[in-house]
């Protein structure tokens, strides 16, 4: 099974969610787990993996055999993201704006073009306690984050209960990350902005088709809307983690909710259950 933890904004506590459950399948279910906020990732600052391996993640840029260029124009003609540009008697390639897509390579009528690759991150992996880590860095200035996150993804074992951390927001990241998961655990705080975001999180992740239940942290600082608006839209609220002094001290310092209050462990143990239980449910429905 894999499960995605997302938020529709930053700072909800997926980090908290993410690592603690991790560690509180360790000893039950072969676990992995994954960080996809590959801008920030920050899962190792308190799991202290020992990382074995490095991969380089690159993306195809344009490289122009000038000998055989007639300088035509196909290639920027076929670039939706501006990142050729054909001169009297010069290219032009910026290849921050590339994505990749192989599209002038392709079309080329006069095979000038080839393809080289340009590195954008990494991807580490290790172990840390018996859970097998997975993580992607993008490289600072980078401005697409997908590919990755894709490459992270790749590291998925299907033998194992995988754990994906998400980046906060909706963007193509969150997508990316959360999409062909099992089940997506949207964490959120009780005040408006919590809310706000929270719904436009609902919205992505049920365009996705992905079953998803809610976990509260924070819980005492705001109101009851949250827990309003997910008893209207039958969402299920698998967790409630209070406002503590002592979780927010631990987490300061880099330890995860289980190891610095251990009997948190049977109520992510409990979550996982009804993750369980929501997913056999809708699997049964579908075979009717």
């Amino acid at each position: 099974m894999i499960i995605s933890v997302a938020s529709g904004k930053g700072g909800t506590g997926k980090t908290l969610v993410a690592t603690s459950l991790a560690l509180s399948l360790k000893d039950i279910e072969d676990v992995q787990l994954l960080d996809c906020d590959v801008e920030e990732p920050n899962d190792h600052l308190f799991l202290k993996p020992v990382i074995l391996q490095s991969e380089t993640v690159c993306i195809p840029v344009p490289k122009i055999d000038f000998s055989k260029c007639t300088y035509c124009g196909e290639c920027a003609r076929v670039c939706v993201y501006k990142a050729i540009v054909v001169l009297p008697k010069s290219i032009l390639v910026f290849d921050n704006l590339c994505h990749g897509c192989g599209a002038c390579s392709y079309l080329c009528p006069e095979k000038a073009i080839s393809e080289q690759g340009r590195e954008i991150g990494v991807v580490e992996s290790g172990f840390v306690d018996g859970i097998e880590f997975v993580q992607g860095k993008l490289t600072v200035g980078e401005a697409m984050p997908t590919p990755v996150i894709r490459k992270v993804k790749n590291r998925v074992n299907h033998k194992k209960t995988a754990i994906i951390d998400v980046s906060p927001g909706t963007s193509c990241p969150v997508v990316e990350s959360i999409k062909e998961t099992d089940f997506c655990l949207l964490v959120t705080e009780p005040t408006p902005f919590g809310l706000n975001d929270l719904i436009l999180a609902v919205e992505t992740v049920r365009d996705l088709k992905v079953p998803f239940g809610v976990i509260i942290n924070r819980a005492g600082i705001g109101d009851e809307k949250v827990e309003q608006y997910c008893s209207t839209e039958n969402i299920p609220i698998l967790l409630t983690i209070p406002l503590d002094r002592e979780i927010a001290r631990l987490y300061s310092v880099g330890i995860t909710l289980v190891q610095g209050i251990p009997i948190w462990k049977d109520s992510f143990l409990s979550s996982y259950r009804k993750i369980r239980e929501i997913i056999n449910e809708r699997s049964s429905c579908a075979k009717r």
